[in-house]
């Protein structure tokens, strides 16, 4: 981890939000680490309505493309790997509308990471044709969303996101 940049991200709330709270200054996988802190924004998230669940969600995508993208800005970088606002967006829009529970978690942060990291069709041409704070934070919505289906389904057909767990 660059001592400096740990410095500007601490001390300036922009930086210090769209870098997960700190998260994203991991030299090791730091889109994991900000989907990590995704977990107790989910579970302070869910004990509200869903209402307000989907409006903090909203919220927090909206905020995201001004934070990833003043973030960006100034560190002269299009998408800085430490800037993880947007993992720990699409982490959220995954975990909508399921059961409270480890297995949910695991399998929402599983699916999303293997949506966020593998890329499949659209979300790699989002990434690759939109810039900016858009850009940004729009495949990982995507990457989310893939997830919540995907996670929907298994819950339909399956009553469970782990069945046989």
């Amino acid at each position: 981890m660059n001592p400096n940049l740990a410095k500007y991200v601490l001390r300036n709330p922009i930086h210090f939000l769209a870098f997960g709270f700190g998260a994203g200054l991991s030299p090791v996988a730091p889109g994991t680490m900000g989907t990590i802190v995704g977990i107790p924004v989910y579970l302070l998230l869910v004990q509200f309505s869903q209402h307000v669940y989907i409006t903090v969600v909203f919220l927090f995508a909206v905020l995201g493309v001004w934070l990833c993208h003043t973030s960006a800005k100034a560190l002269n970088v299009p998408d800085h790997p430490g800037i993880v606002w947007d993992e720990i967006t699409g982490f959220l829009i995954t975990m909508f509308l399921l059961p409270v529970g480890w297995k949910e978690i695991l399998a929402g942060f599983l699916l999303f990471r293997l949506f966020d990291i593998w890329k499949p069709f659209p979300i790699r041409w989002l990434d690759r044709q939109i810039k900016g704070g858009l850009g940004i934070m729009l495949d990982d919505i995507v990457a989310g969303l893939f997830a919540f289906f995907i996670l929907q389904a298994m819950m339909k057909l399956w009553g469970s996101v782990l069945p046989g767990f």
